[in-house]
C-alpha cells in the first residue's frame, strides 16, 4: 500500500477539468459498476483512527478494490482534491465535507469516525476567574494580566474553531469576533504554543488534552464538546456518489464498523497503532482513550443534531453557499444495508 504526501498525490492530467466532469475519475470503474481502486485520504489525528485500525489490522485487503491511501496535512488540502477529482473516499471534518458538497461535487456523509471529541481547554487561573466572574472572566483576565485573553486553535472553519465560536456565542454570550483568536495549523503546533505560553486556552482534540495534562501544563478542560454540543460532529467519512452507488462502498463501511469495535474492545492494541499513526506514546494514547473525548462510533445518525448546528453555522459565516439539510450530507443507505 502507497502513503504519499497531498504534495505528491496530484495528477497533473485533471488539472483544469471542471469539478463537475470528475465525479467518479478518482476511483477506476471495473465492469458491472465494480471498482478496482480507491483512493483514500486521511488525516494524521486522532479522529481518524479507524483508518489506521483498517490499514494495521489489514481490514483495507478485504475490500475488493486496490486502496490508494494518501495523507494530507488539512481539511483544505483535500477539498481541492474533491475537486480535482483525485479522492474517491476521505476521512477528515464535517465542515469541509459540507464545503465539498456545497461546491456541487457529488459526494455524501456515510459514515461518522468520532462525536464530541473536543475540549475547551483554559488557563488553571482562567477557571478560577471564570467560577467567579462568569462572562466577565475575560475583563478581568485582561485588567489582571496587562493583555487579552488568547484563544488558538486550527483555522477559521475548522471544527475545533467552530465549536469555539458555538461556544463563546451560546454560553458566554460573547461575539467572537472581540477576542484574540489565533489560527494554529495542526495539533503539533497548538501544543506547543500553549507549552510556550503564547496563548491562554484553545479548542481541541486528543491527543493535547491528555499531553497537557502529563506534562502539567497550566491549562485544564473547562468544557468538553459534549457538555457544550450534544452529537457534537468532528471527523467524518465522505464518499462521492459513483463510490456510494457501487458494492465497494458497503464494503469499505464493514471495515469501519469492525474498526470502530475494534478501538472500544481492544484499547490496549489501539494504543499502540496510535503510536505507529500518529505518534503519540502507547502509554499517552491508552489514557487519551480511556477518557471523555474517545467516542468512536460509525452511524451517522449519532452526530444529526450537532451536524444541524454546524451546518447553519457554516452558512451564516459565509463557508457555505447554501444551509445544508441532513438529507444533502448524509446517506444513511449503506450503513443500514450493513
Amino acid at each position: 500500500m502507497k502513503r504519499v504526501t497531498a504534495q505528491q498525490t496530484r495528477r497533473s492530467y485533471l488539472a483544469g477539468l471542471g469539478a463537475a466532469s470528475l465525479t467518479g475519475v478518482a476511483g477506476c470503474l471495473g465492469g458491472d459498476d465494480g471498482i478496482d481502486e480507491l483512493t483514500v485520504a486521511y488525516m494524521p489525528i486522532f479522529p481518524d483512527l479507524q483508518y489506521f485500525v483498517m490499514e494495521s489490522e489489514e481490514y483495507l485487503a478485504e475490500i475488493d478494490a486496490d486502496i490508494d491511501s494518501r495523507e494530507f496535512t488539512d481539511g483544505p488540502a483535500i477539498v481541492q482534491a474533491f475537486g480535482g477529482g483525485e479522492v474517491d473516499i476521505a476521512m477528515f471534518g464535517i465542515v469541509p465535507s459540507m464545503i465539498v458538497i456545497d461546491r456541487g461535487i457529488g459526494a455524501k456523509v456515510t459514515a461518522t469516525n468520532i462525536k464530541e471529541p473536543m475540549a475547551i481547554l483554559a488557563h488553571d487561573e482562567f477557571h478560577t476567574l471564570w467560577d467567579e466572574h462568569g462572562t466577565d472572566a475575560f475583563d478581568v483576565w485582561e485588567d489582571e494580566h496587562g493583555d487579552p485573553f488568547r484563544f488558538g486553535t486550527f483555522p477559521q472553519g475548522s471544527v475545533p474553531d467552530t465549536l469555539l465560536r458555538y461556544w463563546l456565542q451560546t454560553e458566554a454570550g460573547i461575539d467572537p469576533d472581540t477576542l484574540e483568536i489565533v489560527e494554529i495549523g495542526g495539533a503539533n503546533a497548538v501544543f506547543q504554543a500553549i507549552s510556550n505560553g503564547e496563548i491562554d486556552g484553545t479548542s481541541i482534540m486528543e491527543p493535547v488534552p491528555t499531553r497537557a495534562d502529563l506534562e502539567e501544563l497550566p491549562v485544564s478542560t473547562l468544557r468538553t464538546s459534549a457538555e457544550i454540543m450534544p452529537g457534537q460532529p468532528a471527523a467524518v467519512t465522505l464518499m462521492t456518489d459513483a463510490v456510494r452507488d457501487a458494492p465497494v462502498a458497503e464494503e469499505f463501511l464493514r471495515q469501519h464498523v469492525r474498526a470502530t469495535e475494534f478501538i472500544n474492545d481492544d484499547p490496549a492494541t489501539t494504543a499502540e497503532i496510535v503510536e505507529d499513526g500518529i505518534g503519540m506514546p502507547a502509554e499517552h494514547a491508552a489514557l487519551a482513550l480511556e477518557g471523555p473525548l474517545s467516542n468512536f462510533v460509525t452511524d451517522p445518525r449519532e452526530i444529526e443534531s450537532g451536524t444541524e448546528t454546524f451546518a447553519q453555522l457554516a452558512h451564516e459565516n459565509g463557508q457555505l453557499d447554501e444551509h445544508l439539510s441532513l438529507e444533502q450530507i448524509f446517506d444513511y443507505e449503506i450503513y443500514d444495508g450493513l
